[in-house]
């Protein structure tokens, strides 16, 4: 990890939060699948659209490794609410449809500031219905629907188990990689992991000032912390040790655990956030990918 994070360094490329959303969007394409694993060939992945929640349609990506109907998985992409894309969790979406026995559907949902808090929160609902509404059209199992994500796309999964207890939508897990749950950058690890551990707190503070007005910082949909966890569904959570997030991670898993939610909680020591995007670099990202597979495939009806 310290080598990647030097090999960073020496790249000298311009922190998010010194260029324009458009800008830093263009630059995380550029590097958002240098160390991941090589894209895995699959015998299914189109792309599609789920309604989002504007009404409007939003691009998505399927992702099969076997014949229809399986069940499905909703990734939703971390990047802070503003950058991100299908194409930069393309290889990731495809790991997790190899080893995990369900059809992955990635939603590009909107970002910001173009479109500012709860829009993100709103299309990762709306397509989280639609998938459960209506599987057969999306060549999926009738199997309880899994939600997933990554960093922003972490606290996404999470908001979207929460409406799922709330509509009464059974869910089978919420995959919970490096989230984002507090509405506070005031933890212990932001202070000790905020410069030169890869997310650094100036590129987090950015974030939030693109996507969310400071009065709605403890809403629940922006900060999961702040909600009642009470008869969520069973969340398997991976955290990197070396990350800003990493104290909020842990408080919202033991949130859950305390209110008798059952937690799978893997914390990978020495590396940073986004690791799990790092497989050419790190054996520790496929243990992960392993790790989120095995839940995955636990969450299945016997």
């Amino acid at each position: 990890m310290a080598g990647v994070l030097d090999r960073i360094r020496r790249a000298a490329r311009p922190p998010f939060h010194t260029l324009s959303p458009p800008a830093a969007r263009a630059a995380y394409v550029a590097g958002a699948e240098m160390l991941d694993l090589p894209r895995a060939p699959l015998p299914h992945v189109r792309d599609l659209t789920l309604p989002g929640g504007d009404g409007a349609p939003r691009p998505a990506r399927l992702y099969a490794n076997g014949p229809a109907p399986q069940p499905g998985l909703l990734y939703l992409h971390g990047g802070g609410f503003v950058v991100g894309s299908l194409e930069t969790h393309d290889s990731l979406c495809r790991q997790l449809a190899l080893r995990s026995g369900r059809t992955v559907i990635a939603l590009d949902y909107r970002l910001a500031p173009e479109h500012r808090f709860p829009a993100a929160v709103d299309d990762a609902w709306a397509a989280m219905q639609t998938l459960a509404a209506e599987p057969a059209r999306f060549g999926l199992s009738t199997e309880a629907l899994a939600v997933a994500g990554d960093s922003a796309g972490g606290t996404l999964a999470a908001v979207c188990a929460l409406h799922a207890r709330d509509i009464g939508l059974p869910l089978a897990l919420q995959l919970l990689i490096t989230p984002g749950t507090a509405a506070r950058t005031d933890s212990a690890s932001h202070h000790l992991f905020g410069h030169g551990f890869l997310l650094d707190r100036d590129t987090i503070a950015w974030f939030f000032d693109q996507y969310v007005d400071m009065h709605n910082r403890h809403d629940w949909r922006f900060a999961p912390l702040e909600a009642d966890v009470d008869g969520v569904a069973p969340a398997c959570v991976i955290l990197a040790e070396c990350d800003p997030l990493v104290d909020e991670g842990l408080a919202y898993a033991d949130r859950l655990r305390a209110a008798g939610v059952p937690v799978s909680l893997e914390l990978v020591r020495g590396v940073t956030h986004d690791f799990i995007k790092m497989g050419r670099a790190l054996k520790e990202a496929g243990t992960a990918l392993d790790f989120a597979a095995a839940a995955l495939k636990a969450s299945l009806a016997p």
